[in-house]
C-alpha cells in the first residue's frame, strides 16, 4: 500500500483489462492518498468520480482517454472531493454526467472535503438497478445509502466489479456524518452488499478489496464494538460526545476527532431510534 508521499498521483494505472485508475492530487488524512478516478472500457468509455475540481487531475483524465470517447462521468456521490471535476470534464469531452442525485443539504460536520457539491448537475439520475452502457461494458447503479443519502455504487455487469465509491474503503472506515449521514441506513447498506457475490471492491480511496464479504464482515463487526463502547459509556455516565471520542479515539490523529465525534452522534441517533439510548440537550442518557 503505498504512503501518501509516494502515491502515483496522475499515473494511468491498469487494474483490470477493462478497468484504469487514476489518482487525483488531493491526499489528507480524509482521503488517504487522494480520489482514485476509475476509467472503464476501451474506445467508448465510462469516468467514475471525476474528483475534486483541479486542473491537473481534469487534465490528466482527458490524456488518458486521448483518441476515445467519454460517454458517461459517473459520480458516486456529491461530496467536493467526487464530483466538482465532472463539470470541466463534461466541457471539454461533450460527455454526459450520470449516477447520483444532486443534493443541497448543508453539513455541520467538521470536514472541510466532505461538504457537498452544491453545482453539481447531473443529465441523468440513476435509480437503483438502472444501468448506463457502452461498447462492451455496463455499469449498473447499487443504492448505497449512509455515508450520504444519495450514495451509489456501481457494479461492472459480468466482471464482478463492484466500484464503492466512499460506502466500502480500502484504508478506513467510513465517516457517517449527520444529519444526512445515517448510521441505520449504512447498516442496511452493508449488509445489501454481504446478500451480492461481488467479487473484488474498487473504492475511491485505497486498494482494491479483494475478500469482499470478509471485508465488509469486519466493518460491521467494527461498528457494533463501536455502538458497545458508546452505550457503555452512555451508561457510565460520560453521556457528552467530545468525551467519548477522548476515551474512544486516543489512538487517532487528533485531527480525525472532529469526524469521529460525527461517527459517534450518528451511533447515537440509531441507538436512540431502537429506544436504547435519549437525548438531554447535549447528553446523552440510557434509553427507558
Amino acid at each position: 500500500m503505498p504512503g501518501m508521499e509516494d502515491a502515483p498521483t496522475g499515473k494511468v494505472e491498469q487494474v483490470d483489462p477493462l478497468i484504469r485508475r487514476l489518482l487525483a492530487g488531493n491526499p489528507s488524512p480524509f482521503t488517504y492518498t487522494g480520489t482514485q478516478t476509475y476509467i472503464v472500457g476501451r474506445g467508448e468509455v465510462a469516468v467514475i468520480d471525476p474528483g475534486p475540481d483541479l486542473s491537473d487531475h481534469v487534465a490528466a483524465i482527458l490524456a488518458a482517454t486521448t483518441g476515445e470517447r467519454i460517454a458517461a462521468i459517473l459520480c458516486t456521490h456529491t461530496h467536493r472531493d467526487h464530483s466538482p471535476a465532472s463539470r470541466p470534464l463534461a466541457a471539454a469531452a461533450g460527455a454526459p454526467i450520470v449516477g447520483c442525485a444532486p443534493l443541497a443539504l448543508d453539513d455541520d460536520g467538521p470536514r472541510a472535503d466532505a461538504a457537498f457539491d452544491f453545482d453539481y448537475s447531473p443529465d441523468r439520475v440513476l435509480a437503483d438497478g438502472e444501468a448506463v452502457e457502452g461498447e462492451g461494458w455496463i455499469l449498473r447503479a447499487v443504492a448505497t445509502p449512509g455515508h450520504t443519502s444519495n450514495h451509489l455504487c456501481f457494479a461492472l455487469d459480468g466482471t464482478g466489479s463492484l466500484f464503492t465509491g466512499d460506502h466500502v474503503m480500502g484504508w478506513s472506515t467510513t465517516v457517517v456524518s449527520p444529519p444526512d449521514g445515517d448510521m441505520t441506513a449504512y447498516m442496511e447498506s452493508l449488509d445489501l452488499l454481504l446478500a451480492r457475490d461481488d467479487a473484488v471492491y474498487h473504492p475511491a480511496h485505497g486498494p482494491a478489496v479483494e475478500k469482499p464479504h470478509a471485508h465488509v464482515r469486519a466493518l460491521i463487526a467494527h461498528r457494533r464494538m463501536r455502538e458497545k463502547q458508546i452505550r457503555k459509556r452512555v451508561e457510565a455516565g460520560e453521556g457528552r460526545i467530545e468525551a467519548m471520542v477522548e476515551t474512544m479515539y486516543r489512538d487517532i490523529d487528533p485531527r480525525l476527532h472532529p469526524a469521529a465525534g460525527r461517527s459517534v452522534l450518528a451511533h447515537l441517533r440509531d441507538l436512540a431510534r431502537r429506544g436504547l439510548v435519549r437525548s438531554a440537550g447535549e447528553t446523552w442518557l440510557p434509553g427507558r
